[in-house]
């Protein structure tokens, strides 16, 4: 029975490494704080969306006339570096291949069992008087096999900026600690997304912005920020890439030769006239 598998492959784009960070941010760290409503979730809001989507999709966020409701954390994409001095497994550019399929790397394979069931029940076929018969797949088979590759990841580090705004001291404690706390002794982490893993490092300083040496009339304040090194990597060019994001391709089961075949025999025309003539 063929293998209906459905081969579900993302590929990583800036898109793939923000969204991963988010999540990571929002779901893995969960922060929350003490407010005078009880413990409060602190919303997570990404400012590269638009100001009208950031204010009707969480109502949390803003007060009537407009204002942010704090604590509040933020991230942003601070800056983005090619540097190949830092980079991950693949050391070497590995080209891909000039023909209409491209891809570099093997990304998944599988076997191609309508191809494989032909090539056993040949051979079963060969060695049994029943040309009918079909047999179980001996170990010494040939097996085809499909191979999916894509082009070789390019590595970038990418630097976010997390900010935590809060009204009250206590509650900027309750959210930076677990940003020193959740790693131990390290700074690094991984999180995930479709299938990708990015590995990041939390920088060790923590810049404090607070207003609460100011004694006028302006609204007491805490913020800290947290930045955050992403060792991402992009594969493909996105929408403008004309070549497929998988590549298909099946290995070389087994390699026939065809021997000389003598069609005409001794009627041949030529036969007659050459004397070193040889079958």
């Amino acid at each position: 029975m063929q293998n209906d598998e459905f081969i579900k492959h993302q590929p990583s784009t800036f898109e793939t490494i923000d969204t991963g960070l988010y999540e990571w941010v929002n779901n893995n760290l969960d922060l929350y704080t003490k407010t005078n409503k009880g413990i409060y979730k602190v919303p997570v809001l990404w400012l590269g969306t638009e100001r009208v989507y950031q204010i009707k999709n969480d109502v949390r966020l803003r007060d009537k006339v407009g204002k942010l409701i704090l604590p509040l954390i933020t991230i942003n994409r601070a800056s983005v570096t090619k540097d190949p001095n830092f980079k991950g497994s693949f050391q070497a550019n590995l080209p891909e291949q000039q023909d209409y399929r491209g891809g570099a790397i093997t990304n998944s394979s599988r076997i191609n069992q309508d191809k494989t069931q032909n090539f056993q029940n040949s051979l079963i076929q060969q060695s049994s008087s029943n040309s009918q018969q079909t047999g179980k797949l001996s170990e010494n088979s040939d097996v085809v096999y499909e191979y999916y590759n894509t082009p070789i990841p390019v590595y970038v580090g990418i630097n976010y900026e997390i900010t935590l705004r809060t009204e009250f001291q206590q509650q900027m404690n309750d959210l930076l600690q677990p940003f020193i706390t959740t790693t131990g002794q390290v700074n690094c982490f991984i999180f995930e997304r479709d299938g990708h893993k990015y590995e990041s490092f939390i920088q060790q300083d923590y810049s404090m912005n607070n207003n609460t040496t100011n004694i006028g009339e302006e609204e007491r304040m805490f913020e800290t920020k947290v930045t955050i090194k992403v060792l991402g990597y992009l594969i493909g060019e996105g929408y403008s890439r004309k070549r497929p994001k998988l590549a298909r391709r099946e290995n070389r089961a087994k390699i026939r030769f065809t021997g000389e075949r003598r069609i005409l025999g001794d009627k041949a025309p030529w036969k007659k006239k050459d004397k070193d003539y040889r079958d």
